[in-house]
């Protein structure tokens, strides 16, 4: 197989688009392996590293998938597509092993007992654990995305699915959260438009709301 040159950051940023319809083709194992990878490298808090995925491939799959998500051709068309999911009660039996890999790696024995009570204090009584899953996975999930576009794939994110479906066709544990779906490929027909963007004065302010940044 010819090398490639990976895009770069910049490169995918500009030309990133949703794709509307995919093409089908297989993704070698090998990117796949480096797209899953670059999401499971991305931070989260305390490193728990709540997020997990299903990669769906197998054509039966895909089908059954697609009718959990509004019956979108391109979930069915795409070479796979990865379900970000969030475990609400990952962190009970994660926080060990996160804190034993941690002490392999430099880890203070005093920020592990930190982490011990602080840890079930913080999320066994969390208000809103939904959304602390949420921003984590979609960490986790854009790098992926990033990943895929870098190797020359094409990308759709999605949030047209219906969670309850999703758990069935997936038999998802009680505990996970569908965040959002990933469809991966190569682009079928033509791309969809630049929509652009709004500008920075816009939506970033200096130092306090109302005061748009000027660079």
């Amino acid at each position: 197989m010819a090398s490639r040159t990976e895009k770069s950051l910049s490169e995918v940023l500009d030309q990133r688009r949703a794709t509307p319809s995919f093409d089908g083709a297989p993704i070698p194992d090998s990117d796949l392996k480096q797209i899953l990878e670059a999401g499971l490298k991305m931070p989260s808090g305390y490193n728990l590293q709540p997020w997990r995925f299903v990669v769906v491939r197998t054509p039966e799959g895909r089908r059954r998938l697609r009718a959990a998500s509004y019956n979108q051709a391109k979930v069915e068309e795409a070479s796979a597509v990865i379900v970000a999911c969030g475990d609400k009660d990952g962190w009970r039996s994660d926080m060990e092993e996160m804190i034993r890999i941690g002490r392999e790696h430099g880890m203070t024995e005093n920020y592990a007992e930190g982490a011990r009570e602080n840890i079930p204090a913080f999320l066994g009584n969390h208000p809103n654990l939904t959304a602390w899953l949420n921003r984590h996975v979609m960490l986790a999930f854009s790098g992926m995305l990033l990943m895929a576009e870098a190797l020359g794939y094409d990308t759709a994110p999605m949030e047209g699915y219906e969670a309850d479906k999703v758990c069935v066709v997936l038999n998802l544990p009680m505990s996970y959260e569908v965040v959002a779906l990933l469809a991966i490929g190569h682009l079928k027909g033509p791309d969809k438009y630049d929509g652009d963007r709004f500008s920075m004065q816009r939506l970033v302010f200096d130092g306090e709301y109302g005061k748009p940044i000027k660079l």
